[in-house]
């Protein structure tokens, strides 16, 4: 995949999912602008993209409100003189269940992901129409975003919103050239070593060196960050043109198209629905097939 001549910026990308984002693209020839909250870490990882050879610059600031993103889009064009990607990848992470979630648990999270998307996209979105020649949008949702999950009551409707936005800001931005995406990422992080299903297996893969196991690459879709970060470089490359609007799973082994939401069962009733009415109808008409809702458990298989 060759993004030679393309300019990327990557937010929340000094370490983690993020920087194997960053890490891709500029190995694909894209310049890459680099953000986190910590200089160090950024000052490391825009060392780590140019020892190998890419060219990359950092921008230290918390996504979230309209200046950080402008300083990001203006970075970008200063430095390398356009932009044509934007991975709004920054996030973090305040998890409680709903009557212990705090009003700042629940703004913090938002504000980083959900308002960090906004203003980053539509800094972005305003420089790409400028340049009059396409873009790519990219944001990163979650399986939480798609399924909820406990404890996740900020996170999870974040990134549901994330993918909301995707959709729309894929109709809005279809005239201009830009595409938009959502990217559903599965892989072995800090984070899912929290998961006492996962975390024994990826210490064990970590300490040894071996690949991750067959059930978790394929049948959990879990595997390293280097598997994630192929579909940033395609969506971000002039292959993925004509592929907007879609939220799109990866990890280990698997790749996935998520469903748009869409009535599953319908039922009419002339004149409209009492309450008694629709209480005879649930249970065995559209009622009867209730959708899951939750990230399912991992199934490690039986020896």
């Amino acid at each position: 995949m060759d993004l030679h001549g393309k300019v990327a910026v990557v937010t929340g990308s000094g370490r983690g999912l993020g920087l194997a984002y960053a890490q891709a693209l500029a190995a694909a020839g894209a310049a890459v602008v680099v953000n986190d909250v910590d200089q160090a870490v950024v000052d490391d990882a825009v060392a780590a993209i140019t020892a190998e050879g890419g060219r990359a610059t950092g921008v230290v600031a918390a996504v979230g409100d309209s200046a950080a993103a402008q300083e990001l889009v203006d970075t970008a064009v200063r430095e390398f003189g356009r932009l044509d990607v934007l991975v709004t990848n920054a996030g973090i992470l305040r998890d409680r269940v709903l009557w212990k979630m705090t009003d700042e648990d629940f703004d913090d999270v938002v504000r980083v992901h959900l308002r960090g998307t906004f203003t980053c996209a539509r800094a972005a979105a305003v420089r790409m129409r400028e340049q009059g020649t396409g873009g790519r949008l990219v944001l990163i949702s979650s399986p939480a975003g798609q399924r909820g999950n406990f404890g996740q009551t900020n996170y999870a409707a974040a990134k549901a919103g994330i993918v909301a936005m995707a959709r729309t800001w894929a109709m809005e931005l279809g005239r201009a050239g830009i595409t938009v995406n959502a990217v559903v990422p599965v892989a072995a992080t800090e984070m899912t070593k929290t998961i006492p299903a996962f975390a024994p297996v990826i210490e064990e893969s970590e300490r040894t060196g071996e690949p991750l196991p067959d059930w978790l690459r394929k049948d959990e879709g879990l595997g390293t960050v280097e598997d994630v970060a192929a579909l940033i470089t395609f969506l971000a490359s002039d292959d993925s043109d004509g592929v907007t609007g879609q939220a799109i799973g990866i990890g280990g082994d698997r790749l996935a198209l998520w469903a748009h939401p869409k009535e599953k069962s319908v039922a009419l009733a002339d004149g409209g629905w009492t309450a008694d009415a629709i209480a005879v109808e649930w249970p065995g008409g559209v009622g009867a097939e209730p959708e899951t809702y939750g990230i399912p458990a991992p199934q490690a298989p039986v020896a």
